[in-house]
């Protein structure tokens, strides 16, 4: 097999790219000419450190202005050599352009060279820039910059704000120790904790499962006087619920909405409801959701609108699309009307269900209320309801887009002749060009390539060729790359490949066209199917003799129509001799190979091929191991077997379900030829 050039070339694509951090690469400062940094140190020296006010202006505008961090930190840093004393602005507008591009590690490390060096700002700075830090989420970076703070300034004190925001920030890495010594010590610096305070921690010991220590919190929360909120016991509710402990779920429920009848709050009545359709819904418990539907506990306490569209969202998010559909039926009942977007929810679902008809008539239903759907959703729909052969609906669900103020007519045209390509009727393409026509919607260059190619996956190649020749006499917009390679497409497909060729090779350089690499690969995958690989080589040669590069697509059809054609030998050649050196290839090329090599059982070239390719760097995938994993297990070599399994995982590969199904079907078959063996013994 000649595997021993992979090696020699020693090619390395698809390394694994080293990501590098702003932090971790200290190039703070910008590359200056010589000429640039004497200009500056010039002016620096002219002007001179003293007039703190032009400098401070200075550094603002590099910083809000420029947007130059780097070039800010830079002259701050050739004053401060001068004797500049830095003030409260010169380090704010540092601290915010860096935590504006989002270099939060740096601006963490300069705050605490700011401080180091006794230059920290009064209190209120030091909040501001504190609640700015924390928006990068390391909030013990944060609680470094504040412990190094009130060691310089004894008197400071966080706003109860950034150590909430810090609590918060513990929690959702799990440091829930972490969070409670910070709840700790904010008592002891003066502040009174507040409902969000312990709503927070609440919530923080809930996802963690620590149902003990969130009810000790609010029971805590109750004897110093603060009153819980709905959110308080939302939090206790999901980890309930996720336990399946109905009954204290029941009573928790009963508690929010008893909670919520004394909050005036409405964004937080609002997103306790929310979260608490939203438990339910995640535990399957969807008859409590219409139960709450149904009677309406909340009615004074949450807009009923909201509470329906709430509970339409969470049973689509949960892919309960007719449940929704049933929360619609009791909205309409009592006189609601639910919003566009609750009804492409549902609609949208339905389709992604494969429930076409019902999906319709939820649309028809919608369109009395002035519901239309997107235009996304009209192409599932669409496409859905031809495929169910439902043509006749279908067209109204395009009457209904095309009803539509400032619609582009064409693109609705073009997405339901799309959708009726799937049902091989040429009749109703043909029906859908004379409406645009009688209807005064020219169709454009995306219509008429898509009627082609309706006529082409239909075999139906006369009405192809009578609408390309009506284009290139100019009755319609003229043809493109796509027209002719569509028609080139369809004639391989009917076994026309000398027509097809004569497209190729005169019609479209005649009309202007040079056939590019798409053209060329459609030409060599009709080939392959009709069994003509060495026609297709030649049409290979063809194409680059004429310049066009091959793609990974055009190397992975040429190895496997090799391969399919029993010239294995000829496709290693071509692997070795064209493929490899020219570097295009991938994870595809390389399974059209080793498939071809499996197929004609010579497992130890495959896993050459394989081992070599690894050794060169390249990035195999699960396919490419499971192909000669199961080549293994269909010669009875399990050992060899594991042993791929073995290389894979050095590689960083875990077997995925692909690959213990053909392990399964190994140990099987082995298990059977033991047992029969044993039998054979006993008789």
């Amino acid at each position: 097999m000649y595997l021993w050039r992979i090696r020699s070339r020693r090619h390395f694509p698809n390394l694994k790219i080293v990501s590098f951090h702003s932090h971790e690469i200290k190039i703070s400062q910008q590359q200056e000419t010589p000429s640039a940094a004497e200009a500056e140190a010039n002016e620096i020296e002219s002007i001179g450190v003293s007039n703190t006010t032009h400098w401070t202006r200075c550094i603002h505008k590099l910083c809000t202005v420029d947007r130059d961090a780097d070039a800010a930190i830079c002259l701050l840093h050739q004053l401060r050599s001068r004797g500049l004393e830095l003030d409260s602005l010169n380090i704010s507008s540092i601290i915010h352009a860096l935590c504006h591009v989002r270099r939060f590690e740096e601006a963490h490390d300069h705050f605490l060279d700011f401080i180091s060096s006794n230059c920290a700002p009064n209190e209120r700075t030091c909040n501001v820039l504190i609640a700015r830090l924390l928006n990068g989420g390391h909030p013990h970076r944060t609680l470094a910059v504040i412990k190094a703070l009130v060691a310089e300034k004894p008197e400071f004190v966080p706003s109860l704000v950034n150590y909430n925001r810090l609590i918060d920030g513990l929690c959702k890495l799990g440091r829930l120790e972490s969070a409670h010594v910070m709840f700790y010590r904010m008592l002891s610096s003066g502040h009174c904790p507040s409902v969000v305070s312990y709503t927070t921690l609440i919530h923080g010991y809930c996802e963690i499962g620590n149902m003990d220590a969130a009810q000790k919190v609010l029971d805590e929360m109750s004897e110093r006087g603060v009153r819980p909120n709905a959110f308080a016991y939302c939090a206790l509710l999901g980890v309930v619920l996720r336990k399946r402990e109905f009954e204290k779920a029941n009573v928790l429920i009963g508690k929010i909405w008893e909670v919520m009848e004394s909050t005036f709050d409405v964004k937080i009545n609002n997103a306790a409801f929310s979260n608490v359709i939203d438990y339910l819904c995640r535990e399957g418990l969807f008859h409590e959701v219409f139960n709450i539907a149904e009677h309406m506990p909340q009615v004074k306490n949450v807009l009923q609108e909201f509470s329906y569209g709430q509970m339409i969202d969470s049973l689509c998010r949960y892919e309960r699309y007719n449940g929704a559909a049933r929360i619609v039926y009791i909205m309409r009942k009592r006189g609601f009307s639910p919003s566009s977007v609750s009804y492409n929810s549902i609609v949208h679902g339905a389709c992604k269900d494969g429930d076409f008809l019902r999906a319709f008539q939820m649309l028809e239903e919608g369109i009395s209320l002035g519901y239309s759907p997107s235009e996304f959703t009209y192409a599932i729909l669409v496409e859905g309801l031809c495929q169910q052969c439902e043509v006749a609906k279908a067209n109204q669900v395009r009457n209904v887009m095309l009803s539509k103020q400032h619609v582009d007519a064409t693109r609705i045209y073009n997405i339901y002749l799309r959708a009726l390509c799937r049902i091989k009727n040429p009749s109703e393409l043909l029906n859908v060009l004379v409406l645009m026509l009688q209807s005064n919607c020219l169709p454009d260059i995306i219509s008429l390539n898509t009627l082609i190619k309706g006529f082409c996956m239909m075999g139906k190649m006369e009405e192809a060729l009578q609408v390309l020749n009506d284009m290139i006499k100019g009755k319609f917009c003229a043809p493109d790359k796509v027209t002719f390679t569509t028609i080139i497409q369809g004639l391989l497909n009917v076994g026309k490949a000398e027509e097809a060729m004569k497209f190729l090779h005169h019609v479209m350089p005649e009309k202007g066209f040079s056939p590019g690499v798409v053209t060329y690969n459609a030409v060599l995958r009709g080939l392959v199917k009709l069994g003509q690989a060495r026609e297709a080589m030649e049409v290979f040669n063809n194409m680059v003799c004429r310049g066009v590069a091959a793609d990974c697509l055009t190397h992975t059809i040429i190895i496997e129509g090799l391969c399919e054609s029993n010239s294995i030998d000829d496709a290693v050649k071509f692997w070795s001799n064209v493929v490899w050196p020219s570097t295009v290839h991938d994870n595809f090329v390389y399974s059209a190979l080793l498939k071809g090599l499996c197929r004609a059982e010579r497992f130890s070239d495959a896993c050459h091929l394989l081992y070599e390719l690894a050794d060169c760097g390249v990035a195999l995938n699960n396919v490419n191991y499971n192909i000669v994993i199961g080549c293994a297990c269909k010669l009875g070599l399990k050992k060899e077997a594991y042993q791929i399994v073995g290389e894979m995982r050095k590689n960083g590969l875990r077997p995925d379900s692909v690959t213990w199904r053909i392990l399964d079907k190994l140990q099987d078959a082995f298990a059977k030829t033991w047992s029969s063996a044993r039998l054979a013994e006993q008789l």
